[in-house]
């Protein structure tokens, strides 16, 4: 096939926009309709879920989305691919099959398992987690599609894959073209979350001009692995080199970008505007895969609970120190973990009484639920007429709640058998890569000269302005790790960020980070840094270690934190 293929994304997440997927399906040509459902704190209630009825450990959603969305791909002969599958993608293709009859139709349904690796957990090394699903690749949902399938759903596939699988089965790539598969996965993971291709979560969101409702996005993906992100005509939102720039380094580690099918070489990646809201991606090599599978695992942690007290006015030290000493020489037991934490808010004579007040939160997690529960609560409430002046909290605090716990395991390509059920009901077994390559970082070097050194009359004046003034910032969570990803818009900004925003003035300008290890990525073709800060979420977004649990605010932080800036980048 020599025509590119158009391939459009409705779900980010489990809860993304529910119209989108109508909205996708109607509002333009389309090929192919995507959807991520799979976070890793979904697995984890995915996981509960399946627990309570081994029928669910599937996307709820998406079926309720298929209810007015199946006929209408149906009678425009758009392919339904989605990870909805979850913890049980045969249940899922079973649901739909009902919903189908229901609705009259007759689609062609397959999926994708094999994922699930739980049976095997402590065979394989990997504890006794309540869910372990390695993260398959593309050629599952390949075969599905070539066998004609209308509607293919998985279980725990990389996010890209979704979109990868439609790609080269229309293009009969082979499993070695790994420049091709490449840019699938480039042009993927900027539109597998959505909206934050289109200016969701974009940090000068301030130049989009209609905001109120992006569009979602599509990929267009030719023969050759080049893409043209874009979205429908007359829908909100932009496409920008910023907003896709932005997203592509949102949640990666360095250069090299490893899946289950090919490493990305995020390094090589070029982008040009191809006309309005079209954003021409193209350059993008790949190598071999890694010989091991990463494989998610989730397990519930034990119980958490907290308090937020409001204190007000003056002495505020005085206050949470009272009031910390009271609560915990009230407790019978004192929980396994017991941490304060202190939000500076308030203003100096300020005109509110909420502007005059900051918030003391105290967090507790047991594995046993009484010591965060009844005895925890009552401890805290039976302060009220007994502590500092003012005292009130934001709200009473109740039962202890079961918390999460993410980690990642690898095990051996060979040991993870995925297998696709086809339309007709015939099982295939998807080969692993027979060809794989051991994924080493790309060293840095290829800094660009100082900016310094381009300034006729020696090193540039500066101003003491916050960070954002030129420069974008994504973060996300990687497990219990961060990334920050930050770039600039002109070469001159680039020359003067990759000497500057060193580890040091990183961890200078973000001092929670300062006690963990921080390591940082050159990407020069996309003038931007990538930064992985490690622990700095805990044992995961479940665990709720802290106030911003998957980091999403992390790069806005460091945006506006002040620095030196030469005059001339202003």
């Amino acid at each position: 096939m020599t025509q590119p293929i158009r391939i459009g994304n409705a779900s980010g997440f489990y809860g993304d926009r529910f119209s989108a997927f109508e909205e996708m399906l109607t509002g333009g040509p389309l090929d192919v309709l995507t959807g991520d459902y799979l976070a890793e704190l979904t697995m984890l209630i995915l996981g509960r879920d399946r627990q309570k009825d081994p029928d669910l450990g599937y996307a709820r959603t998406f079926l309720k989305q298929l209810e007015t969305g199946l006929g209408v791909a149906l009678d425009r002969g758009v392919k339904i691919v989605s990870n909805a599958g979850g913890l049980n993608p045969a249940g899922l293709a079973a649901a739909i099959q009902t919903l189908a009859g229901k609705l009259g139709l007759q689609p062609k349904i397959a999926y994708v398992e094999g994922d699930d690796l739980l049976s095997r957990a402590e065979e394989l090394d990997l504890g006794t987690p309540l869910t372990a699903n390695a993260y398959l690749g593309a050629w599952g949902i390949a075969e599905a599609l070539q066998a004609g399938a209308d509607v293919v759903v998985t279980g725990r596939v990389t996010d890209a894959s979704v979109i990868v699988g439609p790609a080269a089965a229309h293009h009969g790539w082979k499993r070695t073209q790994y420049d091709e598969l490449a840019g699938a996965v480039a042009a993927g993971h900027v539109i597998e979350c959505g909206c934050q291709a289109t200016g969701g979560n974009y940090a000068f969101f301030g130049e989009i001009r209609d905001l109120g409702r992006p569009g979602f996005p599509i990929a267009e993906i030719h023969a050759d692995g080049s893409s043209v992100i874009s979205k429908h005509d007359n829908t909100g939102g932009a496409v920008t080199i910023d907003t896709v720039k932005a997203q592509l380094l949102y949640e990666i580690t360095g250069a090299r970008y490893a899946g289950p099918d090919v490493t990305t070489r995020i390094d090589t990646i070029e982008l040009s505007i191809d006309g309005p809201d079209r954003v021409r991606i193209t350059g993008v090599r790949g190598e071999p895969p890694p010989p091991t599978y990463k494989v998610s695992l989730n397990s519930v942690g034990g119980f958490r609970n907290e308090v937020d007290f409001v204190l007000t006015g003056l002495e505020l030290e005085a206050k949470a120190e009272l009031v910390q000493r009271q609560l915990e020489q009230a407790l019978p037991t004192r929980p396994a973990e017991l941490k304060w934490t202190l939000a500076w808010t308030e203003k100096p004579n300020a005109d509110s009484e909420e502007e005059a007040s900051v918030f003391l939160r105290c967090a507790v997690k047991d594995p046993d639920p009484k010591v965060v529960g009844r005895a925890f609560s009552g401890a805290a409430v039976e302060l009220a007429l007994s502590s500092y002046p003012g005292f009130h909290v934001t709200a009473p605090p109740g039962d202890g709640s079961p918390y999460g716990v993410f980690k990642a395991g690898y095990v051996d390509i060979r040991e993870v058998s995925q297998v696709v059920v086809l339309p007709d009901g015939s099982r295939k077994v998807i080969e692993p890569a027979a060809e794989t390559l051991a994924l080493t970082e790309v060293e840095e070097d290829g800094l660009p000269m100082p900016l310094p050194q381009l300034a006729s009359s020696g090193r540039p004046r500066t101003r003491e302005v916050p960070l954002g003034r030129i420069a974008g910032a994504r973060s996300g969570d990687k497990g219990g790790d961060a990334n920050v990803g930050v770039w600039v818009r002109q070469e001159k900004a680039w020359r003067w960020l990759a000497h500057t925003l060193t580890v040091e003035l990183f961890q200078e300008l973000l001092p929670e980070t300062k006690d963990l290890t921080v390591t940082r990525y050159l990407l020069p073709n996309l003038w931007a840094l990538n930064f992985v800060v490690e622990g700095l979420l805990g044992e995961g977004v479940a665990s709720q270690a802290r106030f911003d649990p998957q980091a999403k605010a992390v790069g806005e932080w460091l945006r506006s934190r002040y620095v030196d800036v030469p005059e001339v980048l202003l």
